[in-house]
């Protein structure tokens, strides 16, 4: 049986940059990665990303490159190019960070979202309301990142926007696989629910606090069940 393959590229037009259309097509893919849901290593091999890109390899190697030292990927030599795996007390720093930026955009969001961008989150998000997340934990995931993305994102900050970016890979792949880790679906379930009603109210000191305790409450998790990390 063929494995799929974990690293989803999509082609690119050569309308631009060809090294600025590489590196943007291949940050997309592994920042989409479900990177901590396998064990072995990913392996990166620049003729076959060439031929998804539907370029030549050097722009391949020099966005690779430019991955490389945001920490993306890193070079091994005679091996090839590997996505980069974060230790265990690496990915809690990286949560802790998260959840003080994610709070932060929690509270600015209780000041410039709209009421129209507010209410629909009950709307974007009916997977928190319906059933238990244990029965359809797959869209659960899914929705779980994009809702605390879109808090991100109501906050109107850029920085922390671009800050979070960089974090995303680790985080998005680490809240997926917490998910179907102990009782950590049914408490984030009730968690998200109180954020929104606290982001609808426009209460500002409890938006953040809430979104500052879930994050802490998954690097509590990660330091329990985590060990598969080191």
């Amino acid at each position: 049986m063929v494995k799929p393959d974990p690293f989803q590229v999509k082609p690119i037009a050569t309308t631009s940059s060809l090294r600025a259309l590489a590196y943007d097509a291949l940050k997309e893919a592994v920042t989409n990665m479900d990177i901590y849901n396998q064990r072995e290593e990913v392996r990166l091999d620049e003729r076959k990303l060439s031929l998804k890109l539907g370029v030549s390899r050097t722009p391949v190697r020099e966005a690779l490159t430019v991955l490389e030292q945001e920490g993306f990927v890193r070079f091994e030599a005679r091996r090839g190019v590997f996505v980069i795996k974060k230790t265990k007390q690496e990915i809690v720093s990286m949560i802790q960070a998260w959840s003080a930026l994610e709070s932060m955009a929690a509270r600015l969001a209780c000041d410039r979202a709209t009421d129209g961008q507010l209410r629909a989150l009950r709307e974007s998000f009916p997977e928190f309301y319906e059933g238990r997340p244990a029965d359809h934990l797959d869209e659960y995931s899914d929705a779980n990142i994009r809702f605390h993305q879109t808090i991100i994102s109501l906050g109107q900050c850029e920085v922390i926007e671009d800050i979070t970016s960089n974090l995303l890979m680790h985080v998005r792949g680490i809240r997926n696989t917490a998910l179907r880790q102990g009782e950590r679906a049914a408490s984030s379930i009730k968690e998200h629910v109180q954020i929104i009603e606290a982001l609808e109210a426009r209460q500002a000191d409890l938006a953040e606090r809430l979104v500052r305790e879930h994050g802490l409450g998954l690097a509590r998790h990660v330091e329990t069940y985590g060990d598969y990390l080191n």
